[in-house]
């Protein structure tokens, strides 16, 4: 049976595991366009550019997503329970306290954190969470989203959306350009390469893709495991995940563009490949919560 701090540590190294090869799948899909095309620039050019528009989207993001959502920020006197259940967990383990929003929504229960660091943090709650979680169940939600800031998680995520930009930038300018190579007798026009090249293009994005869903799928594997163990209780967790997916309300609020944000998926009724999936199964979820020893 695995302990809290053996399931955090195995889900810190199979992040950085996916991280890593992350990054080399896109130095090996960078070098074979840069190839084809006969021009390192390509790579330089559509790193530059995927850079410049995550730096943008990292400092601004808790903004766009909160203005996308509605959410508005209360204070103490708004909602003291809440202000003092987030207040307790945050001196727990020794972190500020975030920014605390409430979305409008009081069908479906749910919750996300944004914010470029622990300095600039957000997390947002449903009415519906507030109104049908249990205080051991709500516990556990705010300290999941509390893991995913403690954990860096705006930070990963930034990085990868770079990785992912450069891949569908790069996979784009090779579709456009028609195949075309500049000849070259040093390095040899070579179809098995071209071909390559094509198949590349066309399957990285979906690649680069899968890549960042599981990735996203083991950053919450992870703020599980970190949140239970800022409560010793993975049963409230466990108990808070089952009553969120099961209810089968809406959120009106929720896109494709921040669905990932929330402590579990936001849509109902829609059936998308595991590979493709944000969030893991809450079957797996509760699994693993429930065979921890505090």
């Amino acid at each position: 049976m695995a302990t809290l701090y053996s399931q955090a540590e195995s889900n810190v190294r199979r992040t950085w595991f996916l991280v890593t090869m992350f990054f080399i799948f896109v130095i090996l899909i960078g070098w074979l366009f840069s190839y084809l095309f006969d021009s390192p620039s390509i790579l330089y050019i559509a790193t530059g550019l995927s850079f410049a528009m995550s730096i943008s989207s990292y400092w601004f993001s808790d903004k766009i997503v909160l203005s996308m959502t509605g959410a508005k920020p209360i204070e103490m006197k708004d909602n003291p329970d809440i202000y003092r259940l987030v207040e307790n967990l945050c001196i727990s383990v020794g972190m500020s306290i975030p920014k605390i929003y409430i979305l409008e929504d009081e069908m479906q229960p749910n919750a996300f954190a944004t914010g470029r660091d622990e300095k600039h943090a957000v997390i947002a709650l449903t009415k519906g969470l507030l109104m049908k979680l249990e205080k051991s169940e709500l516990e556990g939600v705010i300290a999941h989203e509390l893991s995913h800031i403690k954990n860096k998680d705006t930070l990963l995520q930034t990085a990868i959306v770079i990785l992912v930009g450069i891949i569908a930038m790069l996979s784009d300018m090779f579709l456009r350009s028609g195949f075309r190579r500049s000849n070259d007798n040093d390095k040899g026009g070579n179809a098995v390469f071209l071909i390559l090249g094509i198949v590349a293009a066309i399957l990285a994005p979906i690649v680069a893709q899968i890549i960042k869903a599981s990735l996203s799928r083991q950053r919450e594997f992870l703020a599980d495991a970190s949140g239970a163990l800022i409560t010793r209780y993975p049963e409230g967790l466990a108990n808070a995940l089952i009553k969120i997916s099961s209810d089968s309300n809406e959120m009106i609020k929720a896109n494709s563009s921040n669905a990932h944000l929330f402590i579990s998926s936001p849509f109902r009724g829609q059936k998308i490949s595991n590979l493709f999936l944000t969030h893991p199964p809450v079957e797996e979820r509760v699994k693993a919560l429930m065979g921890m020893k505090v």
